[in-house]
């Protein structure tokens, strides 16, 4: 009870005090004792260098893979027919549904994967309605003409064909010979760049992740370090990707 007391006493005297400085001397000591009363704790986050350089692959599953694995996931019986997909065909052999054949996308004639080789922003090679799906995971900001790339993913696809997209909002900037690291998204930009080839009615945003979740990806964490209720907490202001399905009609 003493303590309490004390507390109160301790408050009125402060309120008093600040009665007495000028409004914008006020506010200095409102937030030197908002800092005080919640003080930021980095602990082995308070280094100037990340943990890990490899996206905390080193450590687990990296904190981005979780959501585009969720957002897949979701999305499972969009992956059907016939598929596409950059680099490899491992998310179509995770979660396809009634998979008739898979194709790999690569602008890289040496990976031995690659059935189709070609640039997105400039694929007039590939017939246009060839795939049923197109996933098309973390490769938009490598590409300068994203507009064009869209315009040919739209092209390739079936009538009713489905193109799953997820591009980052937050990530380490890739530094890499072999590939040049162009661009970081927003909803809003999706919503423009998708909206205009697919139709607004036809596609839809969705924001991933929370400030927690950038903050661990930025330092080299992995998801499995974080706890599932950090993992699925949503706020768009902070978010670490966007992902887009949209539906050629």
């Amino acid at each position: 009870m003493r303590r309490g007391l004390d507390l109160s006493a301790a408050r009125e005297s402060i309120d008093r005090l600040l009665l007495r400085l000028a409004p914008e001397q006020a506010e200095e000591v409102r937030r030197r004792l908002r800092r005080l009363r919640h003080p930021a704790r980095l602990g082995s986050l308070r280094r100037t260098s990340p943990l890990g350089r490899d996206f905390g692959y080193e450590r687990g599953t990296p904190v981005d893979r979780w959501y585009i694995e969720r957002f897949l996931r979701s999305h499972r019986a969009q992956i059907r027919g016939r598929v596409l997909e950059v680099k490899d065909s491992g998310y179509t052999e995770r979660f396809g549904t009634a998979v008739s054949g898979k194709d790999v996308l690569d602008v890289d004639p040496g990976n031995r994967l690659a059935t189709v080789v070609a640039d997105l922003a400039a694929a007039d090679t590939i017939p246009e309605r060839s795939f049923d799906c197109f996933i098309l995971t973390q490769t938009l900001q490598f590409i300068e003409d994203t507009r064009s790339a869209v315009a040919h993913a739209h092209r390739i696809l079936k009538p009713e064909g489905a193109l799953l997209v997820t591009v980052p909002v937050v990530s380490p900037i890739i530094d890499d010979e072999t590939l040049t690291d162009y661009w970081r998204f927003t909803p809003s930009s999706c919503s423009a760049i998708f909206g205009r080839v697919f139709g607004a009615d036809a596609v839809r945003v969705r924001t991933h992740g929370n400030v927690l979740a950038s903050i661990a990806f930025l330092a080299g964490m992995a998801s499995e370090e974080l706890t599932q209720a950090e993992l699925e907490t949503h706020d768009s202001r902070f978010a670490l990707l966007v992902s887009v399905s949209a539906v050629k009609t």
